[in-house]
């Protein structure tokens, strides 16, 4: 099934209907069956001598299952008691609901070049990136953030259109709230967060990532026991989750730890997003660094 969306363009009218004690909720219940709605989606709105309004109350339909049926949903309304459908009689919308009317084939051709269309802008948003580090050092540029260069360099080497974000404060509803910027307004297919997902109090960035994703894919890097030392939890975790089909990645700070990561995470954008499988295998390789680094001192 191919679902178009009616961007709020829910009115369909007909004209050339005469109504004579006629049931309203009989008519409406007979539209939505046309639309493979149910009954309670379409609702009378207007009748004026003539021309009847409808109001269809959902936010996506069926494009092929719509497309040319005016003659039966004509056909249909007219069989109604009350109901008198003229000769000439037309069904139009300004939106998506006005491939009712279409010829079969037009209105095919139509979807087709939709969904083409659809395809292309898909695949263009899924080529934007931002990256955002965070961290009160980065933000009151104490330390240098060599992450996003590198992360802008190798990405853009794939043809990802990679911008650099400002730095996050250690705050989880400020993260949540930029992430969630990112894709709603400014469309973003790729968000990318270094730092922020150690074991410290100040340390936010995957719970602000679960607030926008309960199911975000979450591996730990390593555990501590809490209570020794800084440590607020019980270890360093990656994140990686998904918020309106944004994808979210969460890597560490420090920059080796995000430079062993950026092929894992250049295949993965490249080849598909299974977010879990990502998550578990940027964990492992930084587990492996960091064995190999406590190997070699």
């Amino acid at each position: 099934m191919e679902e178009f969306g009616l961007l709020r363009k829910t009115e369909l009218e007909i004209r050339g209907i005469h109504l004579r004690r006629a049931n309203l909720s009989a008519i409406a219940q007979v539209v939505a069956e046309v639309l493979g709605l149910e009954g309670r989606d379409v609702l009378v709105t207007d009748y004026r001598p003539g021309t009847l309004v409808l109001d269809v109350h959902v936010a996506h339909l069926d494009a092929q299952g719509i497309a040319g049926q005016e003659p039966a949903l004509l056909q249909k309304l007219g069989a109604l008691p009350g109901v008198t459908v003229t000769e000439g009689a037309q069904v139009s919308s300004r939106g998506m609901l006005g491939w009712i009317a279409h010829e079969r084939d037009a209105a095919t051709g139509a979807i087709n070049s939709g969904r083409e269309l659809a395809e292309e802008i898909r695949k263009n948003v899924e080529k934007l990136v931002i990256v955002f580090p965070s961290g009160s050092e980065v933000q009151n540029q104490e330390i240098e953030d060599t992450n996003t260069p590198a992360i802008k360099e190798r990405l853009e080497k794939e043809g990802f259109k990679v911008s650099r974000g400002e730095a996050l404060p250690d705050d989880r509803t400020a993260i949540a709230a930029k992430i969630r910027e990112a894709s709603e307004v400014y469309g973003y297919g790729v968000v990318i967060t270094t730092g922020g997902v150690g074991a410290e109090e100040k340390d936010q960035t995957v719970e602000a990532v679960k607030d926008l994703d309960p199911e975000a894919a979450t591996p730990y890097v390593c555990r501590y026991e809490v209570g020794t030392g800084r440590h607020a939890k019980d270890g360093v975790r990656v994140a990686v989750g998904e918020y309106n089909r944004t994808l979210i990645v969460c890597l560490p700070g420090p920059n080796d730890e995000v430079r062993a990561c950026l092929d894992l995470l250049a295949g993965a954008l490249r080849e598909g997003r299974d977010k879990r499988a990502l998550a578990d295998s940027i964990a492992q390789r930084i587990k492996s660094l960091l064995h190999d680094r406590s190997s070699s001192h």
